[in-house]
């Protein structure tokens, strides 16, 4: 004996045991040619038997292979597809928008360095960092990373809390570590490529999250524009107005400063943006010059404060704040300190920090890659800025990640290639070693000014708030929502109410997602006074002509008209006693009984049992259908009685043990309703296997047994091989023979199926199959022409599983008749 027919027997012989149905799905208890297969092979056409998914085929789809491994290592290194082809006209654009960011990054990077409540230094040694790293494993070649100002915000929050409740770690020790801790998670979430972990966050919550920030960040930074002092810029928003409004008496010559550099900022910018509009020719040229505006205003501002600050150098003989000392070079490199203590100081910011460190960035890659046609990867932009956070501490950098205004400067500036982050890395180091002198005299009401201007583009203007409410109001709720909870509470708060918030609404979508019954509607395609037909052609027709059948195809609506559709088209019902009900959002176990008793509910209203008697005394009824009055008839006699049902799947993907579980007791339910006769179930727009061998494990996907030998009819949908531009189809238009739609030969019904396809009918037993037919029917039908070869398009195994709704109205309506038929011709025969 062979050795898999003693493990199939051994297999066999344990299921018997463990009280396993090995046969469970094929209720009937029949081989394959009574499923309508095997009489479907005829010399014209093919047959097709779909091959139910194995787990091992599930295993190796997601297992990777030894190649695979391979290539999830090179495409690590991105820099590797383009580097050798890198040329002198690439390097040009690359070096003019690497020097412009450079102007920029080293003005914002020093004072975001403060919002994170370090020495501006460390600014400079995060710009160097992530401009210097990303390059390596970017996929954007617009993005630049660096401090920004949410997350530089965020960071501040976190060494002043440390600070209070551990005054032994040092700021700068607590921001290394926490961009190290937050570069091991983001690399390992780009590793397993879990990128898609960011869509989660919705539009309008970032959205909020950017505009909230925003406004935090622009009113902190007033008391410093203003010179006033005596309480914390790092309260909620409100406060820090209410206490700005109070002492607003104290103000020193620092608003001098800071106010007129703001507004020269504004200035520079709307001079440069109308000088562009009025002499397009020459808008290059002004989009530099509003590029450079920040490094203008740091340089002469610091200019005015050599002048002014000179002779009194001293902190308490400053006419206004300057930023101080500056080191050269990287004075505080050192292996970045991290242990149980110092994480245990910030563990519950380390959610928001990852958060924060993840949307700015991948969204703005998104936006950059959209704009300039490339598609980012954002698994691999995780592993860029987690690569960077991981290394970045180790030269004193704190946490960097996208930075929005530096990325569009770079965009605009013409880049090219990602290696511009070089440039702009030098740019950098060459400050860090030869500006630090002239740094000491910047006063720090512009830099609270650079800061105020930087992150007002951050904010939403209205005319997207409004858009946002044309869309969808529900999520405009969401966006001021968080706004006003950063705005009173904190970043941190904000970021968690839009993203809980997004998140309930999502899953209320998909726990109360209402199905649909539909409704046929006969259309034709006109246009002018012309009607159109499947292929294109255009007949002159009168657009009132009723009569021209091939000029019109059916197709579904919904019956309450609650998709928008015209109120004076009204969809047919498709049959009485047939019902095709769609599923709008999924079908899964949050979901499951919403759908399931939305329908029943509807199909119990619509239609009356089968056998009014089956419940010979009152007493026997169920309690919640007690039935008519004593001496009254049944109100419902005028209902059609259920006979089929065709579920829609076009929007499932998957199903799961719930779901089916459910549809298998609606069916049991149903099944008694109509007794004695069995509700056929046809299941259309299938298009995940998985979903299938689901479906075919409950049951569903061929007729349901009753225990007679009555005929049951599969009709299947075919299509030429090759499609319209095959052999045959060339031939018969030479011919200019029109290929004539299959037909049924015993009055079932036949016609155009999907494009370029056809439905076949066929006929099975419940008991036996008559084969040959079935093979006269085929050889009949005009489908198998001697020109033409077709094939199936689905499974011959799963007869009542159908490529579009129309196939499985057809086939649930050819069983139907078929059936009152065979019930007329049981009561002719019957004596009188």
């Amino acid at each position: 004996m062979a050795p898999d027919s003693v493990a199939t027997r051994a297999g066999h012989g344990l299921a018997k045991v463990l009280g396993i149905k090995l046969h469970y799905r094929n209720p009937q208890g029949l081989d394959d040619l009574s499923r309508g297969e095997s009489v479907y092979s005829v010399s014209s056409a093919d047959t097709y038997v779909e091959h139910e998914p194995s787990t091992g085929e599930w295993l190796r789809s997601v297992v990777p292979s030894g190649r695979g491994l391979l290539l999830w290592a090179y495409n690590l290194f991105p820099f590797v597809h383009w580097i050798g082809r890198y040329n002198l006209q690439w390097m040009y654009g690359d070096l003019v928008a690497g020097i412009t960011v450079g102007c920029v990054v080293v003005p914002q990077s020093m004072a975001y360095a403060k919002l994170a409540e370090l020495a501006p230094e460390f600014g400079l040694y995060s710009s160097f960092m992530g401009v210097l790293i990303y390059w390596f494993f970017a996929t954007s070649k617009d993005i630049t990373i660096g401090p920004v100002a949410v997350m530089s915000t965020v960071t501040g929050n976190v060494v002043e809390r440390v600070r209070e409740t551990n005054p032994e770690f040092e700021g700068h020790v607590v921001a290394s570590s926490l961009g190290v801790i937050c570069g091991v998670v983001i690399v390992a979430i780009g590793l397993i490529r879990a990128g898609w972990i960011v869509d989660f966050i919705s539009l309008a919550a970032i959205s909020a999250f950017m505009t909230g920030s925003a406004i935090n960040i622009a009113v902190g930074q007033v008391p410093a524009l203003m010179g006033i002092t005596g309480f914390s810029n790092r309260e909620s928003t409100y406060k820090v107005v209410i206490n700005i409004l109070k002492h607003l008496d104290r103000s020193k010559r620092d608003a001098a400063m800071g106010l007129t550099a703001l507004a020269f900022l504004y200035l520079i910018r709307f001079a440069c943006n109308y000088s562009a509009r009025r002499m397009p020719n020459r808008s290059k040229m002004f989009f530099f010059l509003s590029t450079l505006r920040t490094a203008f205003i740091i340089l002469l501002y610091t200019l005015i404060s050599f002048l002014v600050n000179r002779n009194h150098r001293g902190s308490k003989q400053r006419r206004f704040a300057i930023l101080g000392d500056v080191p050269r070079g990287f004075k505080h490199a050192a292996v970045p300190t991290v242990n149980i203590p110092i994480i245990k100081a910030y563990a519950g910011d380390i959610p928001v920090s990852i958060i924060v460190l993840l949307i700015e960035h991948i969204a703005i890659a998104k936006s950059f890659g959209r704009v300039n046609n490339y598609t980012i990867d954002a698994s691999q932009e995780l592993v860029a800025i987690g690569v960077t956070n991981l290394l970045g501490p180790f030269l004193g950098a704190y946490p960097a990640t996208g930075s929005f205004s530096r990325t569009a400067i770079k965009s605009k500036a013409g880049v090219r290639t990602p290696f511009a982050g070089v440039i702009t890395a030098l740019v950098v180091l060459l400050a860090i070693y030869a500006l630090p002198a002239v740094f000491f005299y910047i006063p720090n009401s512009v830099l609270s000014a650079v800061i105020i201007h930087a992150v007002g583009d951050l904010i939403t203007p209205p005319n997207t708030v409004y858009q946002f409410w044309r869309i969808n109001p529900l999520e405009v709720i969401i966006f001021f929502l968080g706004v006003i909870v950063t705005i009173f509470s904190s970043i941190e708060d904000g970021i968690y109410t839009t993203i809980s918030v997004s998140a309930a609404v999502l899953l209320f979508r998909v726990v109360r997602a209402q199905g649909r019954f539909m409704g046929k509607v006969k259309v034709r395609s006109a246009v002018g006074d012309q009607f159109a037909n499947e292929d294109r052609k255009y007949r002159d027709v009168p657009l009132e002509t009723k009569n021209d059948e091939d000029m019109a195809r059916t197709i579904f609506l919904p019956l309450e008209h609650n998709d928008g559709s015209n109120p004076l088209v009204e969809p047919q019902s498709p049959y009485p006693g047939i019902f095709i009900y769609r599923f709008s959002e999924g079908y899964n176990y949050p979901n499951a009984n919403h759908y399931l008793d939305y329908m029943v509910q509807t199909i119990f209203q619509q239609t009356r049992r089968t056998n009014p008697h089956s419940y010979p005394k009152m007493g026997d009824r169920p309690w919640n259908d007690p039935g008519p009055r004593p001496g009254r008839e049944e109100e419902y006699s005028d209902r059609p009685t259920l006979k089929a049902i065709i579920l829609d799947f076009s929007s499932v993907n998957n199903v799961d043990i719930t779901s089916v579980q459910n549809l298998i007791d609606v069916r049991n339910q149903l099944d008694r309703y109509a007794a004695p006769e069995r509700v056929d179930w046809h299941l259309a727009c299938l298009n995940n296997r998985w979903t299938k061998r689901a479906l075919t494990s409950a049951g569903f996907g061929f007729p349901t047994p009753s225990g007679d030998s009555s005929r049951w009819k599969p009709i299947f949908s075919v299509a030429e091989i090759g499609g319209k531009s095959s052999a045959a189809a060339v031939a018969a238009h030479e011919e200019g023979k029109e290929q004539s739609p299959g037909r049924d030969e015993e009055g079932g019904f036949g016609g155009k199926g999907a494009e370029g396809g056809r439905d076949v009918v066929g006929r099975g037993d419940g008991a036996s199959s008559d084969t040959s037919d079935f093979k006269q029917t085929i050889a009949n039908s005009k489908a198998y022409g001697p020109t033409t070869r077709v094939a199936a398009v689905h499974g011959l195994n799963r007869p009542l599983f159908h490529v579009d709704l129309t196939t499985a109205l057809q086939s649930a309506m050819a069983n139907v008749e078929r059936k009152a038929g065979e019930d007329v011709r049981v009561v002719e025969t019957k004596p009188v």
